[in-house]
């Protein structure tokens, strides 16, 4: 029987809260809480993540039959999961991802460095975070935020900075797992589409698209989020 495991993102989504909805929806699925978040030391690659969180699993007897959820962060994370040990791993779901480094601009990492520095950095981090989920139940984003405030801007930052090292292009036409990928089309940041080259690359891949759904779609459409799961779930 197929295992249910979510990885999680930076800032609001540093923790289990992020899928909420998920966690509710399928009983006995798992979602870890990296190191470094909340508590710990950020491990400092993507390849390191998917180490920690294959020990996480292994330690609890999750060995097998995994079906890996993940957005930006998360995604990055179960992507080269799915790569490095395809035989542990039946289905991917990501969300927010690229097969390569993104192409982010040096000001969307300096928000976060002038955020830790000063309040008025602070305040427009914040603010921008607000912004970000305009689409998230408002209990739920009260909660999200909350996660916000307790990670810090500097934990966010770090996390960037490792999503802009991964790079799996060369690997990805080998990824065996069935794989799902959503993306949130009123994203605020208008990131290029990067789920549509990872689609392309990866022969059999489904590929939704989802409207007044940004960058968490997970908490922002939870019921055609939980929909596609259930589809990739009953298709293994």
């Amino acid at each position: 029987m197929p295992q249910l495991v979510f990885i999680h993102g930076p800032g609001a989504g540093a923790c289990a809260d992020a899928y909420h909805y998920q966690l509710r929806h399928f009983p006995g699925s798992l979602a870890p809480t990296l190191p470094g978040h909340l508590s710990g030391a950020p491990c400092q690659s993507v390849e390191r993540y998917a180490e920690w969180v294959r020990g996480w699993l292994w330690a609890q007897g999750h060995t097998r039959d995994l079906v890996l959820v993940g957005y930006t962060l998360g995604a990055c994370i179960a992507l080269q999961y799915g790569l490095d040990y395809a035989d542990e791993v039946m289905g991917l779901v990501l969300m927010t991802v690229a097969m390569r480094s993104k192409q982010r601009s040096a000001e969307v990492l300096g928000m976060r460095l002038r955020a830790a520095e000063d309040p008025a950095g602070y305040a427009e981090w914040w603010a921008f975070q607000q912004s970000a989920m305009a689409f998230v139940e408002p209990s739920l984003k009260q909660r999200l935020m909350e996660r916000h405030r307790q990670v810090g801007p500097i934990s966010q930052y770090n996390d960037l900075v490792t999503i802009d090292r991964f790079d799996v292009q060369e690997r990805i036409g080998s990824l065996r797992p069935k794989l799902m990928l959503i993306r949130g089309v009123d994203d605020p940041g208008k990131p290029p589409e990067y789920e549509k080259e990872i689609h392309e690359a990866v022969p059999g891949s489904r590929y939704i698209k989802l409207e007044r759904a940004g960058h968490f779609p997970m908490a922002e459409r939870p019921d055609d989020v939980n929909r596609a799961i259930q589809d990739l779930l009953d298709s293994l």
